[in-house]
């Protein structure tokens, strides 16, 4: 499986943003957040569904964005 599978995109789902395992948290919260100066143990403690690997993969994902 490749890392990359947790973002999910459906357009029934927060507009077709790419998303966090099909969950209602976008690439692009995460991603603000860290901007914003949030550190991955706050982020998972603000959002518990959320796991390390997923901050990791959307941060994967907006480098491979950026290719």
């Amino acid at each position: 499986m490749n890392a990359l599978d947790r973002i999910t995109s459906d357009p029934q789902v927060m507009g077709g943003k790419p998303c966090i395992r099909e969950l209602r948290v976008t690439v692009g919260v995460v991603l603000g957040l860290l901007a914003d100066g949030a550190t991955a143990e706050q982020i998972l403690a603000d959002y518990l569904y959320l796991e390390a690997e997923d901050i990791r993969v959307a941060l994967a994902f907006d480098e491979q964005r950026r290719d």
